[in-house]
């Protein structure tokens, strides 16, 4: 059996790396081929492309490289064509793949899409579009499932990778000695996010918080290396970290002011509850209203369907409104974690990497 992986991104490259590692435990003869990176080749995929040759960000740098991106998706489609193989899995990655699909489905390859297209906020079209290309889909969210079943789609939630990957490395023991803290100090996270607009928009106000509550607090940053030279924290007392050891600082943490995204529920499975914050210019949130219809934006209150953690838009980001909501999470912190711990349970058990690479090898030996 051969199957072809497609992708493109640092994220990809995890779910495709877990995927190829359980796929290779069920059936090791499998032949793995792709466009992927590192981690997947490590776990036995053949390379046809390496995605950071290819990867761009921002409009300007696309458009520089639309010659190369465009030859990228041709010799793809060549590959594809000559290999012919038993499934096509799309890995997240949308512009990029959907285009690929959409080429190959004239040859009669089955495709699989695994982190489909958001398509349960806005855009619900798209849905529609590509139930009419793939063959099956796996979702990472329950949530996604209603609006593809009703665009006709075959489409399966057998859990999310996240159970699996978001565990500290310390016990909590350790992980205080190694932060420096006594079993008495209270640990706030700060969390702005790693884009250079939410950490301009965002952080300022983060910072103007801590100086409005309680003294006792010891605060922290988890800073990647790609936005260290963004993050510039003033005479503020707060100490930055590497966000390697982010999970490691989230287990020990009390609560933490986090900008709205994948890091909430990261934190949510390590039982710390959040102020979550989400800002952007002006014209862009009013185009959003028109076209976005969520009840709420963070991931945890979206699984609960309930407004288990604070959520503060736009103008209500203020030092004194995160402080406030903080606060509130510390006075009844038990709460917070008891609903969050529900909220997750829809996450659904560990193994979801071994669920899927299953479900994928069941597709490519079926007929559809």
């Amino acid at each position: 059996m051969k199957l072809f992986f497609s992708a493109g991104e640092a994220s990809g490259d995890v779910h495709g790396a877990s995927l190829a590692r359980e796929i290779k435990k069920i059936a090791p003869a499998t032949e793995l081929i792709g466009f992927g990176g590192d981690l997947m080749q490590n776990q036995g995929v053949k390379l046809v492309r390496n995605y950071k040759n290819y990867n761009v960000m921002g409009v300007v740098e696309v458009l520089k490289n639309i010659r190369k991106i465009f030859k990228l998706l041709n010799d793809l489609t060549e590959i594809i064509r000559v290999e012919q193989p038993d499934l096509l899995v799309l890995i997240d990655y949308p512009d990029f793949n959907w285009r690929l699909a959409r080429r190959v489905k004239k040859f009669g390859v089955k495709i699989l899409s695994y982190v489909p297209p958001s398509a349960w906020a806005w855009r619900k079209g798209r849905a529609k579009d590509c139930a009419a290309i793939a063959d099956v889909f796996i979702a990472i969210f329950p949530f996604e499932l209603p609006v593809y079943q009703a665009a006709g789609a075959k489409i399966y939630f057998l859990g999310n990778p996240l159970v699996d990957t978001v565990k500290p490395s310390m016990s909590k023991a350790e992980a205080r000695k190694f932060f420096g803290l006594t079993d008495s100090d209270k640990v706030i996270l700060l969390m702005p996010g790693s884009r250079k607009q939410e950490i301009k928009l965002l952080l300022p106000e983060m910072l103007a918080a801590t100086k409005l509550l309680c003294k006792n607090f010891k605060f922290f940053l988890p800073v990647a290396d790609n936005v260290e030279n963004l993050i510039e924290i003033g005479d503020c007392d707060i100490k930055l970290v590497k966000s390697a050891r982010r999970y490691d600082l989230m287990s020990v943490a009390d609560a933490a002011i986090a900008t709205s995204g994948t890091v909430v529920l990261e934190a949510a499975l390590l039982n710390l509850p959040c102020v979550v914050l989400y800002k952007m210019n002006s014209l862009n949130f009013l185009i959003g209203k028109l076209l976005v219809d969520i009840k709420y934006f963070s991931l945890p209150n979206i699984l609960a369907d309930e407004d288990i953690l604070p959520e503060l838009l736009q103008d209500n980001v203020t030092a004194e409104r995160i402080s406030e909501e903080l606060l509130k999470i510390l006075d009844n912190r038990a709460d917070y974690v008891k609903k969050l711990q529900s909220a997750c349970k829809k996450l659904g058990e560990a193994g979801a990497a071994a669920r899927v690479a299953k479900k994928i090898l069941e597709t490519a030996n079926e007929k559809l």
